[in-house]
Formats: C-alpha cells, sequence, structure tokens
C-alpha cells in the first residue's frame, strides 16, 4: 500500500464500533428529531389544505348570501310587493286613513 492509501484508512478509524457504541443516544435523539419534523411538516400541509378547502366554502356561502340578499331587495320593492298582493285579490288604499278618536 502506499504511504497515502494508508492515511486514508487511518482517518476512518474513529468509526469503530465503540465509538458508535458511545454515541447511539445522540443518534437516537437525532431520529427522534427527524421524525418530529417530518410529522410536523405533514401536519402543516395538511392544516394548510383544510384552509384552502374552507376558504373556499367561505367564497361559494358568500356569493350564495349577496345572490339571496339581492333577491331579497327586488322581492321587497314596492311594485312586487304589490303584484303578489293582488293575487291574492287585496288592492292598495289610495284614501288618507281615518283617525277614530275614543273618549
Amino acid at each position: 500500500m502506499a504511504k497515502g492509501e494508508q492515511n486514508r484508512f487511518s482517518d476512518l478509524n474513529f468509526l469503530t464500533s465503540e465509538t458508535v457504541l458511545k454515541n447511539l443516544p445522540f443518534i437516537a435523539f437525532l431520529g427522534l428529531l427527524a421524525m418530529i419534523y417530518i410529522a410536523n411538516a405533514r401536519l402543516a400541509e395538511r392544516n394548510v389544505r383544510h384552509i384552502q378547502v374552507l376558504q373556499k366554502e367561505l367564497k361559494e356561502m358568500r356569493w350564495m348570501y349577496m345572490s339571496l340578499q339581492s333577491e331579497n331587495m327586488y322581492n321587497s320593492m314596492r311594485s312586487e310587493v304589490t303584484e303578489r298582493v293582488d293575487e291574492m285579490g287585496l288592492k292598495v288604499n289610495r284614501r288618507k286613513p281615518k283617525i277614530i278618536e275614543v273618549k
């Protein structure tokens, strides 16, 4: 073996089983942190998707509200009310109201 190759292998001596076993709690801790990180990312993505669904639903409900509000404004116009009341046989009173006084 050449001098350079032997030097490369001696640099890998720190990866002995004793060193790995000594650092096993730290490696397990890093694995736990990685699992928590992945779970947190998935939870955040799920929340973002849920928020998008709720925003779409809110937009649809806002459109429905505006539609119902405009329909209600149209139906409460005097001419519309008069037409609907005419179908029931009621007429608009054109005379002044009579005042009744009780003594």
